[in-house]
């Protein structure tokens, strides 16, 4: 399929949150964090502009050039392990709550969005914990794309563009999913299970998932 993509800047701060936000909103891990569906109404904006703050600082954001879909990239280095979370939502097709890059961050990011709900801190310690060690790779954190546009191959599209890059530098790919769904665009793009599937305590399951890059590129 073809998608203009083009990276966000300072610029689309606003319209990357919303785009989250309204992705995100009846994600399993998002319904997790925030069950109670008027308190995550009011929490959940903060949440998203707290990753996009870090994504637009620290990483690379990807966005339809019509504002349908975005996708969160961090570059990790080798021997390095980050505290964030990622997603993919299908109302988007990712799924996402974490913290910032160093070891007080999703205590940081509580304190921040919201101080009473220990769930915003746990999602960043328990995927930090989870999160491969060892070699550099791209961190898909969060791919969002709109309730209305889901299902056309938009996140496919985001992601490959930098799947194919990854290819050509020899690099790999890390996510973690949250639903069988995206789970299984990700099979589809070559991605595999890493390690053992993490249950949120009384919550959804989420699957790491390790790309290793492709000599002859995609098929």
């Amino acid at each position: 399929m073809g998608v203009a993509i083009r990276v966000a800047g300072e610029a689309d701060r606003e319209l990357v949150v919303r785009l989250l936000d309204e992705a995100f909103q009846d994600d399993p891990v998002s319904n997790w964090v925030f069950p109670d569906p008027a308190h995550r109404r009011a929490k959940h904006p903060g949440l998203m502009a707290a990753f996009t703050d870090v994504v637009l600082a620290e990483g690379r954001i990807d966005l339809a050039e019509d504002g349908s879909a975005c996708a969160l990239w961090l570059s990790v280095p080798a021997g390095n392990h980050d505290g964030n979370h990622g997603g993919e939502s299908d109302g988007g097709e990712g799924d996402g709550d974490s913290g910032r890059a160093d070891e007080d961050g999703p205590a940081q990011l509580r304190a921040a969005v919201d101080p009473d709900n220990e769930r915003v801190e746990l999602i960043g310690r328990l995927t930090a914990d989870i999160h491969p060690e060892g070699r550099a790779h791209a961190y898909l954190w969060m791919i969002g794309v709109v309730p209305e546009r889901q299902g056309e191959g938009l996140g496919g599209a985001l992601i490959g563009s930098v799947l194919d890059r990854c290819d050509r530098e020899g690099l790999a790919a890390y996510l973690e999913a949250s639903n069988a769904r995206s789970r299984a665009l990700y099979e589809r793009l070559g991605f595999e299970l890493s390690g053992r599937p993490l249950d949120l305590p009384d919550g959804p399951r989420m699957w790491p998932m390790w790309r290793e890059p492709r000599p002859g590129g995609r098929a």
